[in-house]
């Protein structure tokens, strides 16, 4: 089955990290370019990073740029969203899409809970 499975969500205080994974399984995510999004209530869901397949360059919304990193493991098969001073504002549920040619995939998300 192919799939992607997101891990490492929680909660966590204000000034807190956590370190999020995406595993693929039934595909390698060598060739595929990953997105991290998030999604909180009442809200649109919106791009938070993305590292391109070609070249390995990386991208983040302004809002978390300089706390969060992206990085691939592709001994692991995985993609990794470390997330450091983590604010209230970004608690949501973080999905990881991959896309490669007309192959996309989408997880089931992992919740972040930022609370005191």
């Amino acid at each position: 089955q192919l799939q992607l499975v997101e891990s490492g969500g929680g909660l966590v205080q204000p000034g807190g990290s956590l370190r999020l994974s995406c595993a693929a399984s039934g595909f390698t995510l060598d060739h595929y370019s990953i997105a991290w999004f998030r999604q909180a209530p009442g809200k649109e869901r919106e791009g938070v990073s993305c590292i391109n397949s070609a070249d390995g360059s990386t991208n983040y919304v302004d809002s978390v740029k300089g706390r969060f990193t992206i990085s691939r493991d592709n001994a692991g098969n995985t993609v990794c969203l470390q997330m450091n001073s983590l604010k209230p504002e970004d608690t949501a549920l973080y999905y990881c899409n991959a896309k490669y040619l007309g192959f996309e995939y989408w997880g089931q998300g992992t919740q972040v809970t930022v609370s005191s």
